[in-house]
């Protein structure tokens, strides 16, 4: 027999970094914000990879809890995908790195 242990919603096994875009929005999810650990951030797109970027910046845009507005991001760069995406994070840029697959 093979089981499988149930763990209560507010219990999170794999705590990795998620990235949730939406139409007009960036939404990070708490290990996100715990691991930049920034007010401001400056977004940045790599066209060849569909790499986004998040890296703290002093003169970026502000995280307001958990959101970011991008609408301007999005339609500078022809983004069009939306949901949650695995985010990697780099500690000497201290940045999250989302490949949009």
């Amino acid at each position: 027999m093979a089981f499988e242990v149930y763990k209560p919603r507010g219990e999170k096994v794999n705590k990795i970094p998620l990235v949730s875009l939406s139409k007009n929005s960036i939404v990070l999810n708490k290990t996100s914000r715990e691991k930049l650990n920034a007010t401001s951030i400056e977004l940045a797109f790599d066209k060849d990879t569909n790499t986004l970027r998040i890296k703290e910046s002093a003169d970026g845009q502000t995280l307001k809890k958990t959101k970011v507005f991008a609408k301007g991001f999005f339609n500078y760069f022809g983004i069009n995908k939306k949901g949650k995406f695995p985010a990697n994070y780099d500690e000497t840029e201290n940045a999250l790195f989302v490949e949009l697959k």
